[in-house]
């Protein structure tokens, strides 16, 4: 989002966190590979203060999100969402599973927003050269891959293979069951998902990129209450983050709107929360902002790269 914000605050977190829990050696995990929005930090075309140390410096730029799947019983791993941040976040992941002992064998998608597909690029043969990498996607998503180049020359050269889902019908991996199910948002090319990923002792939900709360068919807060992690859109933090838009106009819920829905949760029901998608602006990308350490201090969570959340 090509609006900037003139603030003093470094808007990028100094110190990743490396863990949250660690994994057995046998147990399957999240991974977390990205957390800004589509655009990632620093944002193309921001050369405002908050933007500037992410060009100074390139151990403070960050990617957008994406999420991988580890499972060390079938020697298999898979992302979901393959953003323009894809080599980076490959390599990451390699360095966490190694492509000796892990398979890449599968990325799910949620849309045909640039941030969560454009990745795909780097599978063609002016890259990669993959051979058949499976692609998990909606109908909608599916045919605008086949239908629309340069997507659909991955298809055509056989670098990727398209999976077609289904709403509410699960994947099976194994010990590991993904869902994908109906989320609202802007649907130009494709439909959107929310994913329900189930392991052998834990659940998540993944929905990064959605419409606020007062348009879903579904009670969000029960939804959170039924899995173990709840991996929810942070794109920005609060009213007037953009100056000079109506940010009205944005559909996305605000953190500061999410905080007030989950306001009657547990202490254990908030730390299912992990706040992610967080545009450029989001003053939660500095993790000693004020409003950072607020809502920890509320007892949610603020994703962070390489975070494993076991399942």
């Amino acid at each position: 989002m090509n609006n900037c914000i003139r603030q003093s605050v470094i808007l990028v977190a100094m110190v990743f966190t490396a863990c949250f829990t660690a994994a057995a050696d046998d147990e399957p995990y999240l991974y977390i590979l990205g957390v800004v929005q589509d655009a990632a930090y620093p944002q193309a075309g921001c050369y405002q203060p908050h933007c500037l140390p992410g060009w100074e410096d390139a151990r403070r730029r960050r990617g957008a999100t994406a999420l991988a799947l580890i499972d060390p019983v079938t020697d298999r791993k898979f992302i979901f969402e393959a953003t323009p941040n894809f080599p980076a976040q490959l390599y990451q992941l390699e360095i966490e599973a190694p492509s000796d002992v892990f398979e890449l064998a599968g990325i799910f998608l949620t849309h045909a927003h640039i941030g969560h597909y454009a990745g795909l690029m780097f599978l063609g043969h002016e890259a990669m050269g993959a051979s058949n990498v499976p692609v998990y996607a909606m109908p909608r998503m599916n045919e605008y891959l086949k239908s629309n180049g340069p997507w659909s020359q991955l298809v055509k050269f056989g670098n990727i293979a398209l999976h077609p889902l289904q709403y509410g019908q699960e994947v099976r991996l194994s010990e590991l069951l993904v869902t994908p199910f109906a989320v609202p948002h802007r649907d130009e090319y494709s439909e959107t998902v929310g994913y329900r990923i189930e392991g052998p002792n834990k659940t998540a939900v993944f929905i990064p990129d959605i419409n606020r709360w007062s348009e879903w068919d579904r009670d969000i807060a029960e939804l959170v209450k039924s899995v173990d992690y709840a991996l929810i859109d942070a794109t920005f933090y609060a009213d007037g983050e953009l100056p000079g838009r109506d940010m009205s106009q944005i559909l996305h819920p605000f953190v500061t709107d999410s905080m007030e829905v989950f306001a009657d949760f547990s202490r254990a029901d908030r730390a299912k929360v992990w706040f992610i998608h967080m545009n450029h602006t989001n003053p939660l990308l500095n993790a000693e902002s004020e409003q950072s350490r607020f809502v920890k201090s509320e007892g949610f969570n603020i994703a962070v790269e390489e975070t494993k959340l076991p399942l």
